[in-house]
């Protein structure tokens, strides 16, 4: 993988998370070959093309938490998308023992 640009190994990563678990953007970058590079993910989720259908939602931070602001559209709609995939989100926070992938 390490001729593909980083850009295409996160997106690599991003396709293969199954619905119904999450990741976080360490674990992102740990998957993609780059190690120490959890800002990198972050950055590129943020800049993901317009209309992708990546599941961008199942990444969330190193604490069990949903990094973006609870009462922005992004927000709310990882929290939604992640419920309807089955899991509990409470108060921005998801169970990584209970929920996390692990490859």
């Amino acid at each position: 993988m390490s001729d593909i640009d980083p850009e295409q190994r996160i997106y690599a990563v991003l396709a293969a998370i199954p619905s119904g678990v999450v990741v976080t953007y360490g674990q992102v970058a740990e998957l993609a070959g780059l190690p120490q590079a959890a800002r990198l993910v972050g950055r590129t989720l943020r800049h993901l093309p317009e209309g992708s259908t990546l599941p961008w939602h199942r990444v969330i931070n190193a604490a069990g938490k949903i990094s973006l602001p609870p009462d922005s559209d992004s927000g709310k709609r990882q929290v939604a998308c992640l419920r309807e995939e089955g899991l509990v989100v409470q108060g921005n926070r998801i169970s990584l023992a209970k929920y996390q992938w692990r490859p």
